[in-house]
């Protein structure tokens, strides 16, 4: 398609999965205008760079300025589209369900928009929700404020992204397949459009009605953490049964074609915005409803045990008053977000205990010191960390910490225990100066 025949496009939020959104379409040929109420954000994308951590991003965002502006008037991005996702926050509540306010509030600011726009437009739902939600009242708030019906001059989808931070950009331009919750197939066509243009490659498109695409998202991620909780489950046991390792264990369940390898490695937790709270919410959707979702409730008690765990593994190898350096804050590589990090919860749980705690992390560290105050010192090197510790533990697989040299474990009359939860460092480069103990290696 030439740009003149693609859709226009508006994105709503402009945050970490919004401004990442924006730029990869522009990069794909679409004319793109961002909206969100924060003057920062929207001041920031007209100049040509965002602050917003993500590899790849800024890169896009320069390189395609002459396609991107951005506005916090409704009115000019709806005037400016043919079709308007929204990425906004939907955070959990009390009860673990997604709350829907910030969406409420986009389909009232979109739809009272709709109002002086002539033509066909399409909304879509980025954000993820519960299942019967996009269909119900989210549909009903954009109808009411608009004055329009769903149906021929005002489609609906849903269409949840299925990415990780640290990769967006990657991840929006080579996804595994595009879900579509549609309200009818001129928008499920509309938006099938604009996803084949927007992907480096033609990925399968699954199309659907709107439950089965809120339901499909959330399932999608309670599998994932089944996965990883059952990898940390088998850990546990190896950990107890000398000569056994996890690594060959889930290596050679991979290789079955009815599991696969992928996260199934025993390690840390799973943490971040999304894992934790749609396991929480695809088993407070099943309780509401009356069924059982008793392999979610279990995947996500064994993933908060993992803490308990990894103190009682410490607590094994130093007493309280131990100098103990942690690299890794991130819940994963790549980006700086602590949400949930186990990392985060074990500093915490070892400077309650008694132990002397630092730090560090090549990107999340100011936003780790930020939820860890006082409890714990933010080394300012790798080496500097390594060196005034007396026990080490990798907790986040970030490659900087592949950099660590054998003299910066070199201790007089002891040797340095190490805890490498992801298996980084090699055993035998440190053997004269370390005990390199892997997770899920009988001992």
């Amino acid at each position: 398609m030439t740009a003149a025949s693609l859709p226009r496009v508006s994105v709503v939020g402009l945050g970490k999965l919004g401004a990442p959104l924006a730029a990869v379409l522009a990069s794909r040929g679409f004319t793109v205008v961002g909206l969100d109420v924060s003057k920062t954000l929207v001041d920031a994308l007209n100049a040509g760079k965002m602050p917003i951590v993500e590899p790849q991003l800024n890169e896009l965002i320069a390189a395609n300025k002459q396609r991107l502006s951005a506005t916090m008037e409704a009115g000019e991005a709806v005037r400016q589209s043919d079709a308007s996702f929204v990425i906004v926050p939907t955070p959990s509540d009390s009860t673990g369900f997604f709350s829907n306010r910030f969406v409420l509030q986009a389909m009232e600011t979109l739809g009272k928009a709709l109002r002086n726009k002539n033509g066909y437009h399409m909304v879509v739902i980025t954000s993820t929700v519960m299942p019967g939600t996009t269909g119900g009242e989210i549909k009903a708030a954009l109808e009411a404020a608009s004055g329009r019906k769903v149906g021929p001059e005002l489609g609906l989808c849903y269409n949840p992204e299925f990415i990780a931070l640290g990769s967006v950009v990657r991840d929006m331009l080579y996804p595994d397949s595009i879900l579509i919750g549609e309200s009818d197939s001129k928008a499920g066509d509309m938006l099938q459009t604009i996803y084949l243009q927007m992907c480096e490659k033609k990925p399968p498109v699954q199309r659907m009605n709107f439950i089965n695409a809120e339901l499909t998202k959330i399932s999608v991620n309670t599998y994932v953490t089944t996965k990883i909780s059952y990898a940390n489950m088998l850990a546990d046991i190896c950990d107890r049964l000398p000569g056994a390792d996890v690594d060959v264990v889930t290596r050679a369940l991979g290789a079955d074609t009815r599991i696969g390898a992928k996260y199934l490695k025993g390690a840390m937790g799973y943490g971040g915005p999304c894992f934790p709270r749609d396991n929480v919410a695809f088993a407070a959707l099943a309780r509401k409803i009356g069924a059982r979702a008793d392999v979610a409730e279990a995947t996500d008690r064994i993933n908060n045990y993992q803490v308990d765990r990894l103190t009682g593994l410490v607590a094994k190898f130093s007493k309280a008053g131990t100098r103990i350096a942690i690299l890794g804050l991130s819940y994963k590589p790549q980006t700086p977000v602590v949400e949930e990090s186990h990392s985060v919860k074990l500093a915490t749980r070892l400077a309650d205990m008694g132990y002397v705690v630092a730090v560090h992390d090549p990107l999340a560290q100011d936003a780790a010191m930020a939820v860890l105050g006082d409890k714990v010192v933010g080394a300012s090197s790798i080496e500097g960390a390594v060196r005034e510790s007396d026990l080490l533990i990798v907790a986040t697989a970030w490659p900087e910490y592949q950099a660590i040299a054998p003299a910066w474990c070199k201790r007089d009359g002891q040797r340095l225990t190490v805890l490498d939860l992801w298996r980084t460092l090699p055993a035998a480069k440190f053997a004269e100066v370390a005990d390199v103990l892997y997770l899920g290696s009988g001992r």
